[in-house]
Formats: C-alpha cells, sequence, structure tokens
C-alpha cells in the first residue's frame, strides 16, 4: 500500500536526467525495521530502510553507480500462504547492486521502481507475468497498480495537484512535503490518502516513514523521515 510520487527530468546533453521521487512505506508499525544506514555487509556502500524480521529492504541506494529501487506490494494470482512465499525485500538491494529480479512462483507481486543513470522504469509481477514500465520524463504516482492508474484514489485525487508543482526550482524537496501534509489533512482510512491506516480495509498496515531522493549526474542524495506515529502526520 505503499506510494511514490516521482519526477523524471529531460536527459541534457551527455547527461542522463535528474529524477526526483518523494516515498511513502506503509507496514504493519508491530514489523520493526531500522532507519536509512548501511545494513547490509554483503553489500558495501548500500543504503536503505532495512526490515529487520526479513533482513531486506523496502528503500535502497547505491551512492557508487547513482542507483535506487522501491519497492511496492501489489495484488497476485497465486495461492500461495505469506510463510511459504518467498520474500521480497532481497529485491531493492539486488537491483542497486546490478541485479534486477525475473520473476519467481513463489514470490507475492509487487511493483519495483528502479532508477538509474538512464532513467526509471517500473518491473511489475503479479505471480506469472514479469512487465517492464519505462517511466517517461514529467511526474507520475505509483501505489499498489500501474503507473498513473486512474482507477486508484489517491493517484486520481493528488497526481495533478503534483504535476502543478514539479521539483525544477530551489524549494524541492520542501515544496512537495508541504503537498504531503496537505494530503495528510484527509481521514487516513480515505481510498485518497497518501498517509494511511490501512486496517478498516483489511490490512494492518500504516503509514510509518516517507523519504526524498534526487538521483542525477552528480550524484545521489536520500533522507528520511519518520512521522511522530503510525498515520499521523504531525
Amino acid at each position: 500500500m505503499c506510494t511514490v510520487v516521482i519526477e523524471v527530468g529531460t536527459p541534457g546533453g551527455a547527461q542522463g536526467p535528474v529524477v526526483r521521487l518523494l516515498a511513502v512505506r506503509d507496514e504493519d508499525p508491530l514489523r520493526e525495521w531500522d532507519a536509512l544506514g548501511e545494513w547490509w555487509p554483503d553489500r558495501p556502500g548500500v543504503i536503505g530502510i532495512r526490515d529487520r524480521r526479513a533482513g531486506g529492504a523496502w528503500l535502497a541506494v547505491d551512492p557508487a553507480s547513482h542507483r535506487l529501487a522501491v519497492l511496492l506490494n501489489r495484488a497476485d494470482v497465486l495461492d500461495l500462504p505469506d510463510d511459504q512465499a518467498v520474500s521480497r525485500g532481497t529485491l531493492a538491494p539486488a537491483s542497486v547492486t546490478g541485479t534486477s529480479p525475473t520473476g519467481s512462483e513463489r514470490m507475492h507481486g509487487f511493483n519495483l521502481l528502479e532508477v538509474s543513470p538512464t532513467g526509471a522504469r517500473v518491473l511489475s509481477w503479479d505471480g506469472t507475468e514479469l512487465r517492464e514500465t519505462p517511466v517517461p520524463p514529467g511526474v507520475h504516482m505509483i501505489a499498489h497498480s500501474d503507473l498513473d492508474d486512474p482507477e486508484t484514489a489517491r493517484i486520481a485525487r493528488w497526481l495533478p495537484e503534483f504535476r502543478a508543482h514539479p521539483t525544477r526550482d530551489e524549494e524541492w524537496p520542501e515544496s512537495w512535503i508541504r503537498l504531503l501534509a496537505t494530503t495528510a489533512e484527509l481521514d487516513p482510512a480515505d481510498d485518497r490518502a497518501i498517509i494511511r491506516d490501512n486496517r478498516p480495509h483489511g490490512y494492518p498496515t500504516q503509514s510509518l516513514l516517507y523519504c526524498t531522493a534526487s538521483v542525477g549526474p552528480d550524484g545521489v542524495e536520500v533522507r528520511d523521515h519518520a512521522l511522530p506515529a503510525p498515520a499521523h502526520w504531525g
């Protein structure tokens, strides 16, 4: 149930585009996690938000290669108990070190947003098929379905607002953070909400933190911000 807002710039000359994003993480508050850090000895230099239970990551970054990946869950067609499924948490750290997923019959559905020096793409797995969706220049949103899905209430409500506040100015990332604060005026159980409480919808997850990131030819900058309480802006 996570949400990402992303802006892909237009490449200039031989340089790749600058990509900026705002990512909100929804998770069960009882599932412990670690803030942005270098948690994986077998992947030196990689930093991310680590899930303590499975050891993987929701968001991972390799500053040396200018790569970033964010994992979002999505529906699938698998009849597979959770305790028999392969963890999706390995996907983001593997992605930023050069290994993209190919799909696994024992892994539940996901959207994996990959950002590299050449741009951005979304790899989507539904249990049987892996699809690639390039992210074109401009502002876009993704959650538990397809990129810019108009049937996803939060995308239909807020994508026009984010497109009216592009990041190409000195106010980044404050301009998008202020807009995120505005979205939090909705009830967190509202389908249009980005800062969410998914328990009324049958899931234990709530919004716990958000990250801002910029990826471009000059390097990677990423910051994490924990919410004061689950599904609570301030």
